[in-house]
Protein backbone atom coordinates (compact mmCIF):
# COMPACT_ATOMS: atom_id res chain seq x y z
CA UNK A 1 0.00 0.00 0.00
CA UNK A 2 1.30 3.46 -0.82
CA UNK A 3 0.97 6.47 1.48
CA UNK A 4 -1.54 8.25 -0.74
CA UNK A 5 -4.00 5.35 -0.47
CA UNK A 6 -3.40 5.10 3.29
CA UNK A 7 -4.07 8.81 3.84
CA UNK A 8 -7.22 8.66 1.74
CA UNK A 9 -8.64 5.66 3.59
CA UNK A 10 -7.73 7.03 7.03
CA UNK A 11 -9.91 10.10 6.38
CA UNK A 12 -12.85 7.80 7.20
CA UNK A 13 -11.89 7.86 10.92
CA UNK A 14 -13.01 11.15 12.43
CA UNK A 15 -12.42 12.98 15.69
CA UNK A 16 -15.79 12.92 17.46
CA UNK A 17 -15.60 16.57 18.48
CA UNK A 18 -14.23 18.33 15.40
CA UNK A 19 -15.64 15.89 12.85
CA UNK A 20 -12.28 16.00 11.08
CA UNK A 21 -10.12 13.01 10.11
CA UNK A 22 -7.62 12.00 12.78
CA UNK A 23 -4.93 11.75 10.12
CA UNK A 24 -5.48 15.33 8.98
CA UNK A 25 -5.31 16.91 12.42
CA UNK A 26 -2.15 15.13 13.45
CA UNK A 27 -3.62 12.51 15.78
CA UNK A 28 -2.23 9.68 13.62
CA UNK A 29 1.53 10.14 13.17
CA UNK A 30 4.83 8.40 12.40
CA UNK A 31 3.29 6.23 9.71
CA UNK A 32 5.43 3.46 8.22
CA UNK A 33 4.11 1.23 5.44
CA UNK A 34 5.78 -1.75 3.79
CA UNK A 35 4.02 -4.48 1.84
CA UNK A 36 1.44 -5.93 4.29
CA UNK A 37 2.94 -4.14 7.32
CA UNK A 38 1.76 -0.90 8.90
CA UNK A 39 2.98 0.96 11.97
CA UNK A 40 1.89 4.32 13.34
CA UNK A 41 1.34 6.39 16.47
CA UNK A 42 -2.11 7.33 17.75
CA UNK A 43 -2.27 10.48 19.88
CA UNK A 44 -4.72 10.24 22.77
CA UNK A 45 -5.42 11.51 26.29
CA UNK A 46 -5.69 9.72 29.60
CA UNK A 47 -9.41 10.47 29.73
CA UNK A 48 -9.96 8.96 26.26
CA UNK A 49 -8.11 5.85 27.40
CA UNK A 50 -10.20 5.57 30.56
CA UNK A 51 -13.42 5.99 28.60
CA UNK A 52 -12.45 3.31 26.07
CA UNK A 53 -12.32 5.78 23.17
CA UNK A 54 -8.65 4.99 22.47
CA UNK A 55 -9.36 1.27 22.24
CA UNK A 56 -12.27 1.93 19.89
CA UNK A 57 -10.09 4.09 17.61
CA UNK A 58 -7.37 1.44 17.52
CA UNK A 59 -9.95 -1.15 16.47
CA UNK A 60 -11.30 1.21 13.80
CA UNK A 61 -7.82 1.75 12.37
CA UNK A 62 -6.95 -1.93 12.48
CA UNK A 63 -10.26 -2.96 10.94
CA UNK A 64 -9.90 -0.48 8.10
CA UNK A 65 -6.32 -1.56 7.38
CA UNK A 66 -7.28 -5.23 7.32
CA UNK A 67 -9.95 -4.53 4.70
CA UNK A 68 -7.09 -3.10 2.62
CA UNK A 69 -4.99 -6.27 2.94
CA UNK A 70 -2.68 -5.25 5.80
CA UNK A 71 -2.02 -8.15 8.17
CA UNK A 72 0.93 -6.99 10.30
CA UNK A 73 -0.35 -3.89 12.11
CA UNK A 74 1.29 -2.11 15.02
CA UNK A 75 -0.35 0.95 16.63
CA UNK A 76 1.64 2.79 19.26
CA UNK A 77 -0.43 4.89 21.65
CA UNK A 78 1.10 8.15 22.80
CA UNK A 79 -0.68 9.86 25.70
CA UNK A 80 -0.66 13.64 25.79
CA UNK A 81 -2.21 16.06 28.25
CA UNK A 82 -5.68 17.48 27.65
CA UNK A 83 -4.01 20.87 27.10
CA UNK A 84 -1.76 19.47 24.35
CA UNK A 85 -4.74 17.78 22.70
CA UNK A 86 -6.66 21.04 22.92
CA UNK A 87 -3.81 22.88 21.19
CA UNK A 88 -3.87 20.32 18.39
CA UNK A 89 -7.61 20.62 17.92
CA UNK A 90 -7.54 24.43 18.06
CA UNK A 91 -5.03 24.44 15.20
CA UNK A 92 -7.20 21.93 13.37
CA UNK A 93 -10.24 24.20 13.53
CA UNK A 94 -8.45 26.58 11.19
CA UNK A 95 -8.53 23.81 8.59
CA UNK A 96 -12.32 23.80 8.45
CA UNK A 97 -14.01 25.90 5.77
CA UNK A 98 -15.75 29.09 6.86
CA UNK A 99 -19.16 28.38 8.35
CA UNK A 100 -18.21 24.86 9.42
CA UNK A 101 -16.53 25.62 12.73
CA UNK A 102 -17.74 23.48 15.62
CA UNK A 103 -20.04 25.19 18.07
CA UNK A 104 -17.99 27.30 20.46
CA UNK A 105 -19.29 27.16 23.98
CA UNK A 106 -16.42 29.36 25.18
CA UNK A 107 -14.71 29.29 28.54
CA UNK A 108 -12.02 26.94 29.74
CA UNK A 109 -13.83 23.96 28.31
CA UNK A 110 -12.89 24.99 24.76
CA UNK A 111 -15.02 24.19 21.71
CA UNK A 112 -17.51 21.36 21.47
CA UNK A 113 -19.74 20.11 18.66
CA UNK A 114 -23.50 20.33 18.76
CA UNK A 115 -24.68 16.94 20.01
CA UNK A 116 -26.80 14.86 17.61
CA UNK A 117 -29.19 14.45 20.55
CA UNK A 118 -29.85 18.19 20.45
CA UNK A 119 -30.36 18.04 16.69
CA UNK A 120 -32.81 15.18 17.21
CA UNK A 121 -34.95 17.32 19.52
CA UNK A 122 -34.24 15.43 22.74
CA UNK A 123 -35.31 17.45 25.76
CA UNK A 124 -32.54 17.79 28.34
CA UNK A 125 -33.23 18.16 32.06
CA UNK A 126 -30.32 18.64 34.45
CA UNK A 127 -30.99 17.75 38.07
CA UNK A 128 -28.86 19.99 40.29
CA UNK A 129 -28.28 20.68 43.96
CA UNK A 130 -26.09 22.93 46.03
CA UNK A 131 -24.72 20.18 48.27
CA UNK A 132 -24.50 16.42 48.39
CA UNK A 133 -26.75 14.14 50.38
CA UNK A 134 -30.05 15.82 49.49
CA UNK A 135 -31.32 12.98 47.30
CA UNK A 136 -30.55 14.45 43.88
CA UNK A 137 -29.74 11.09 42.30
CA UNK A 138 -32.86 9.54 43.83
CA UNK A 139 -34.96 12.28 42.27
CA UNK A 140 -33.20 11.79 38.92
CA UNK A 141 -33.80 8.05 38.88
CA UNK A 142 -37.41 8.08 40.04
CA UNK A 143 -38.35 10.90 37.66
CA UNK A 144 -36.78 8.92 34.80
CA UNK A 145 -38.78 5.82 35.74
CA UNK A 146 -42.02 7.81 35.94
CA UNK A 147 -41.38 9.46 32.58
CA UNK A 148 -40.73 6.01 31.12
CA UNK A 149 -43.93 4.71 32.70
CA UNK A 150 -45.76 7.59 31.03
CA UNK A 151 -44.65 6.28 27.65
CA UNK A 152 -41.56 8.44 27.11
CA UNK A 153 -38.17 7.21 25.93
CA UNK A 154 -35.70 8.26 28.61
CA UNK A 155 -31.94 8.30 29.10
CA UNK A 156 -29.79 9.19 32.10
CA UNK A 157 -26.28 10.62 32.03
CA UNK A 158 -24.84 10.05 35.49
CA UNK A 159 -22.37 12.93 35.44
CA UNK A 160 -21.92 13.08 39.20
CA UNK A 161 -18.22 12.52 38.69
CA UNK A 162 -17.27 12.19 42.36
CA UNK A 163 -20.40 10.50 43.67
CA UNK A 164 -21.86 8.41 40.83
CA UNK A 165 -24.60 6.21 42.23
CA UNK A 166 -27.16 5.61 39.47
CA UNK A 167 -25.73 2.20 38.39
CA UNK A 168 -25.84 0.85 41.96
CA UNK A 169 -29.34 2.23 42.53
CA UNK A 170 -30.52 0.49 39.36
CA UNK A 171 -28.65 -2.76 40.06
CA UNK A 172 -26.43 -2.35 36.99
CA UNK A 173 -23.20 -4.30 37.32
CA UNK A 174 -22.15 -4.83 33.70
CA UNK A 175 -20.13 -2.42 31.56
CA UNK A 176 -21.25 -0.90 28.25
CA UNK A 177 -20.38 -2.93 25.17
CA UNK A 178 -19.37 -1.13 21.95
CA UNK A 179 -21.67 -1.28 18.92
CA UNK A 180 -20.08 -0.29 15.61
CA UNK A 181 -17.05 0.80 17.67
CA UNK A 182 -19.14 3.16 19.83
CA UNK A 183 -20.13 2.68 23.49
CA UNK A 184 -23.72 1.61 23.99
CA UNK A 185 -25.70 2.63 27.09
CA UNK A 186 -26.95 0.01 29.52
CA UNK A 187 -30.73 -0.31 29.56
CA UNK A 188 -32.47 -1.05 32.86
CA UNK A 189 -36.20 -0.82 33.56
CA UNK A 190 -36.62 0.69 30.10
CA UNK A 191 -34.20 3.55 30.82
CA UNK A 192 -30.89 3.98 28.95
CA UNK A 193 -27.98 4.78 31.27
CA UNK A 194 -24.40 5.91 30.87
CA UNK A 195 -22.33 6.70 33.95
CA UNK A 196 -18.89 7.89 34.91
CA UNK A 197 -18.84 4.83 37.15
CA UNK A 198 -18.71 2.56 34.09
CA UNK A 199 -15.22 3.86 33.30
CA UNK A 200 -13.67 3.84 36.78
CA UNK A 201 -11.93 0.82 38.26
CA UNK A 202 -13.58 -0.45 41.42
CA UNK A 203 -14.03 2.27 44.00
CA UNK A 204 -10.98 4.27 42.91
CA UNK A 205 -11.26 8.04 43.42
CA UNK A 206 -11.76 10.17 40.32
CA UNK A 207 -9.09 12.82 39.99
CA UNK A 208 -10.31 14.55 36.84
CA UNK A 209 -10.41 18.33 36.59
CA UNK A 210 -11.23 21.16 34.20
CA UNK A 211 -11.15 20.36 30.46
CA UNK A 212 -11.05 16.60 31.08
CA UNK A 213 -14.48 16.77 32.67
CA UNK A 214 -15.85 18.73 29.75
CA UNK A 215 -14.50 16.21 27.30
CA UNK A 216 -16.03 13.38 29.30
CA UNK A 217 -19.46 14.99 29.00
CA UNK A 218 -18.86 15.72 25.32
CA UNK A 219 -18.05 12.05 24.80
CA UNK A 220 -21.25 10.97 26.54
CA UNK A 221 -23.25 13.32 24.32
CA UNK A 222 -21.52 12.60 21.02
CA UNK A 223 -19.79 9.21 21.10
CA UNK A 224 -22.34 7.04 22.91
CA UNK A 225 -24.77 5.22 20.61
CA UNK A 226 -28.04 6.27 22.25
CA UNK A 227 -31.33 4.79 21.13
CA UNK A 228 -34.30 7.07 20.33
CA UNK A 229 -35.00 9.43 23.23
CA UNK A 230 -37.62 11.95 24.28
CA UNK A 231 -35.89 13.05 27.49
CA UNK A 232 -32.31 12.99 28.70
CA UNK A 233 -31.84 13.50 32.44
CA UNK A 234 -28.40 14.60 33.62
CA UNK A 235 -27.50 13.88 37.24
CA UNK A 236 -25.08 16.73 37.97
CA UNK A 237 -22.47 16.84 40.71
CA UNK A 238 -23.46 19.11 43.61
CA UNK A 239 -22.49 22.75 43.34
CA UNK A 240 -21.37 24.92 40.46
CA UNK A 241 -18.17 23.23 39.30
CA UNK A 242 -16.71 22.19 35.95
CA UNK A 243 -19.39 19.69 34.95
CA UNK A 244 -22.22 22.12 35.65
CA UNK A 245 -20.39 24.75 33.61
CA UNK A 246 -19.84 22.30 30.75
CA UNK A 247 -23.56 21.48 30.67
CA UNK A 248 -24.38 25.18 30.43
CA UNK A 249 -21.89 25.57 27.60
CA UNK A 250 -22.73 22.45 25.59
CA UNK A 251 -26.50 22.27 26.07
CA UNK A 252 -27.88 25.82 26.13
CA UNK A 253 -31.38 24.39 25.62
CA UNK A 254 -31.18 22.36 28.86
CA UNK A 255 -33.79 22.92 31.58
CA UNK A 256 -33.05 22.38 35.26
CA UNK A 257 -34.63 21.04 38.41
CA UNK A 258 -33.08 22.19 41.68
CA UNK A 259 -33.21 19.66 44.55
CA UNK A 260 -32.94 20.75 48.17
CA UNK A 261 -34.01 19.75 51.65
CA UNK A 262 -35.91 22.12 53.97
CA UNK A 263 -32.67 22.95 55.82
CA UNK A 264 -31.54 26.55 55.51
CA UNK A 265 -27.95 25.48 54.77
CA UNK A 266 -29.13 23.30 51.88
CA UNK A 267 -31.30 26.04 50.37
CA UNK A 268 -28.57 28.68 50.60
CA UNK A 269 -26.11 26.62 48.54
CA UNK A 270 -28.89 25.37 46.24
CA UNK A 271 -29.65 28.99 45.41
CA UNK A 272 -26.16 29.31 43.92
CA UNK A 273 -26.84 26.40 41.57
CA UNK A 274 -30.13 28.02 40.57
CA UNK A 275 -28.53 31.42 40.00
CA UNK A 276 -25.90 29.81 37.79
CA UNK A 277 -28.71 28.38 35.66
CA UNK A 278 -30.39 31.78 35.39
CA UNK A 279 -27.14 33.56 34.54
CA UNK A 280 -26.56 31.14 31.65
CA UNK A 281 -30.15 31.40 30.41
CA UNK A 282 -31.18 27.91 31.42
CA UNK A 283 -34.84 27.51 32.22
CA UNK A 284 -35.53 26.38 35.79
CA UNK A 285 -38.51 24.02 35.80
CA UNK A 286 -38.84 24.32 39.56
CA UNK A 287 -37.65 23.18 42.95
CA UNK A 288 -38.05 19.71 44.46
CA UNK A 289 -37.93 19.64 48.25
CA UNK A 290 -36.76 16.23 49.41
CA UNK A 291 -36.94 14.83 52.97
CA UNK A 292 -39.70 17.34 53.67
CA UNK A 293 -41.23 15.53 56.62
CA UNK A 294 -41.82 12.17 58.25
CA UNK A 295 -45.39 11.04 58.80
CA UNK A 296 -45.85 8.65 61.71
CA UNK A 297 -48.52 5.92 61.80
CA UNK A 298 -50.99 8.31 63.46
CA UNK A 299 -50.74 10.71 60.51
CA UNK A 300 -48.78 13.36 62.38
CA UNK A 301 -46.08 15.02 60.28
CA UNK A 302 -42.67 15.65 61.82
CA UNK A 303 -40.50 18.27 60.09
CA UNK A 304 -37.13 16.80 61.01
CA UNK A 305 -35.07 19.09 58.79
CA UNK A 306 -37.11 22.22 59.25
CA UNK A 307 -39.92 23.64 57.18
CA UNK A 308 -40.40 25.98 54.27
CA UNK A 309 -36.91 25.82 52.74
CA UNK A 310 -38.07 24.61 49.35
CA UNK A 311 -40.76 27.26 49.03
CA UNK A 312 -38.32 29.98 50.06
CA UNK A 313 -35.80 28.80 47.48
CA UNK A 314 -38.46 28.70 44.75
CA UNK A 315 -39.43 32.30 45.56
CA UNK A 316 -35.79 33.41 45.46
CA UNK A 317 -35.36 31.85 42.02
CA UNK A 318 -38.73 33.12 40.78
CA UNK A 319 -39.92 29.61 40.06
CA UNK A 320 -42.35 27.10 41.58
CA UNK A 321 -42.09 24.43 44.25
CA UNK A 322 -42.81 21.34 42.18
CA UNK A 323 -43.31 18.86 44.99
CA UNK A 324 -42.40 17.93 48.56
CA UNK A 325 -41.14 14.39 49.02
CA UNK A 326 -41.50 12.86 52.48
CA UNK A 327 -39.12 10.57 54.30
CA UNK A 328 -40.34 6.99 54.00
CA UNK A 329 -38.13 4.51 55.93
CA UNK A 330 -37.37 1.24 54.18
CA UNK A 331 -39.43 -0.77 56.67
CA UNK A 332 -42.52 1.34 55.88
CA UNK A 333 -42.26 1.39 52.08
CA UNK A 334 -44.23 -1.85 51.86
CA UNK A 335 -47.12 -0.29 53.78
CA UNK A 336 -47.16 2.79 51.53
CA UNK A 337 -46.21 1.32 48.16
CA UNK A 338 -47.91 3.98 46.06
CA UNK A 339 -46.98 7.11 48.00
CA UNK A 340 -43.60 7.94 46.44
CA UNK A 341 -44.60 6.47 43.09
CA UNK A 342 -47.61 8.78 42.81
CA UNK A 343 -45.50 11.80 43.78
CA UNK A 344 -42.98 11.11 41.02
CA UNK A 345 -45.73 10.27 38.53
CA UNK A 346 -47.29 13.66 39.21
CA UNK A 347 -43.90 15.31 38.83
CA UNK A 348 -43.36 13.53 35.50
CA UNK A 349 -46.83 14.62 34.33
CA UNK A 350 -45.96 18.22 35.18
CA UNK A 351 -42.66 17.97 33.27
CA UNK A 352 -44.41 16.54 30.21
CA UNK A 353 -47.09 19.24 30.31
CA UNK A 354 -44.56 22.04 30.69
CA UNK A 355 -42.44 20.81 27.81
CA UNK A 356 -45.25 20.13 25.35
Amino acid sequence: MNREVFDREMTKILDSELKLPLIQIGLIRDVMLKEDKAAMTLITTELEQEQGITEIRCKQIEGLLRTMGMTDIHIRVKQVSAEEKHSITVRAQEMKPSGQQPANRGGAQGSFPVSPLIKAGVQFIAVASGKGGVGKSTVTLNLALSLQKAGKKVGIIDADIYGFSIPDMMGIHEKPEPTNSRPTPIESDGVQVISTGFFVKGNDPVLWRGPRLGRMLSSFLNDVMWGPLDYMLIDLPPGTGDIALAVHQMIPECSEIIVTTPQSTATVVAERAGLMALQTNHRILGVVENMSYYEDPSGTKHYIFGKGGGEKLANQLNTSLLTQIPIVPDDLESTKPNLLSSIYDNLAHHIIQSSS
